[in-house]
């Protein structure tokens, strides 16, 4: 059995904190879809969130894909992905009732009492709220702002609440 990192996860999505969706800092690569949403990417991202002391993981729909098209534009390695599960009509109701984001409850397994930070753009009370009463260790729920993706003063934040946690 491998031994488990103790380093805080960052589970990391892409549309909004990675892809902003104010535009982006290149002109297009070329004319396919996934090459047109990749120039909003910001390249000196990448080192800035190696730099960072946790495990990041790719917390996003965009999967696997998340490794053979952004890790690469990012200067990082492939990462560990999250899978999303199928849920039941009844978690779709009860999530929906206490409004909750469909990843919380899956991040918070995936985390398995590791700390944690989460980097969305549609984190909301309701989700650090249950976070708080599930899990046992300490987490972040950061929202970016989607207009303009990850700044400095977000990793400034996570910077600093990594090293603490």
């Amino acid at each position: 059995m491998s031994e488990r990192s103790e380093r805080p996860l960052l589970f990391l999505d892409v549309d909004g904190p990675l892809l902003p969706f104010g535009g982006g800092p290149r002109g297009a690569l070329s004319g396919t879809a996934t090459d047109a949403l990749l120039t909003r990417l910001d390249p000196s991202i990448g080192p800035r969130l190696a730099a960072l002391p946790c495990e990041p993981v790719w917390a996003t729909t965009w999967e696997e894909a998340a490794n053979t098209d952004m890790a690469p534009e990012l200067g990082l390695p492939p990462l560990p992905v999250v899978r999303w599960p199928e849920t039941s009509d009844a978690q779709e109701r009860e999530d929906k009732w206490f409004g909750l984001h469909w990843k919380t409850r899956t991040l918070v397994s995936w985390a398995d009492g590791r700390p944690f930070a989460w980097v969305d753009d549609e984190i909301t009370d309701a989700d650090r709220d249950w976070v708080s009463a599930h899990h046992r260790a300490p987490a972040l729920l950061h929202r970016v702002a989607s207009s303009r993706g990850l700044t400095g003063e977000d990793f400034t934040v996570l910077d600093r609440w990594l090293r603490a946690a």
